[in-house]
């Protein structure tokens, strides 16, 4: 234990410090807010301009905090990896790069932030009254009620096309198609029941299952107070 006598000056070190990381939260945050949107289905938008004006320690740590809340990775990637992936995306020959289970996919001005395929949990079977942590992103609830066995899992490329002939003429989504394969789908024993961040539910569907995209690592870390 400190003596007495040094007492004050620790806890007024302790006070900076904390004050110290409460304005890098606020401003991270700022940042965060202005440069990147998070979808309920599981894929976030960067503003690339907002982006690259940022200081350069900032925007890395933002790109980490996005690439862990959308792959649902456990652990930050390493810091090395984070620099080397703000240069990609600041090169105009940049179309696309992955790192920590993310696809960083260059969009109108504008960079998505995708889950990779190819590292995501494979599809799971869902019983009434199941209630799920799935991929290390969705909690997904099947109510009593729901009439069937289902699965779930990514639509897939497979899954796109399947939907493009099962979906109704005119039916349409504002999503960006090339972020189909990366939406969460239902399937009966018939093929695709589901899709609920496109909208679409096929005629013979029951009660479908619910999807709450909360990550293992959310986007932000808000809430440290300094008393």
């Amino acid at each position: 234990m400190p003596a007495a006598a040094e007492l004050p000056a620790l806890l007024a070190e302790i006070h900076t410090s904390g004050t110290s990381r409460v304005a890098r939260e606020r401003d991270g945050n700022a940042f965060l807010a202005q440069a990147a949107n998070l979808h309920p289905a599981g894929f976030a938008v960067l503003d690339s301009g907002v982006l690259l004006a940022m200081p350069q320690e900032m925007a890395e740590r933002m790109l980490s905090a996005v690439a862990a809340t959308v792959g649902g990775a456990l652990y930050p990637a390493r810091r090395e990896r984070i620099a080397r992936l703000r240069d990609v995306l600041g090169a105009a020959s940049c179309q696309g790069h992955t790192l920590g289970g993310c696809r960083f996919v260059r969009w109108r001005e504008r960079v998505l932030v995708t889950r990779e395929l190819a590292r995501a949990s494979d599809p799971v079977p869902l019983t009434p009254g199941d209630s799920i942590f799935w991929d290390r992103r969705f909690h997904v609830t099947l109510p009593l009620d729901g009439a069937t066995r289902l699965t779930i899992g990514y639509l897939g490329l497979a899954g796109v096309a399947e939907l493009n002939r099962l979906a109704p003429r005119g039916w349409r989504s504002r999503l960006p198609r090339l972020l189909f394969p990366i939406l969460p789908a239902v399937w009966d024993d018939n093929g695709i029941a589901a899709v609920p961040h496109l909208g679409y539910r096929s005629k013979r569907a029951g009660v479908s299952p619910r999807f709450i995209f909360r990550p293992v690592n959310p986007l932000t870390q808000a809430g440290f107070a300094v008393v």
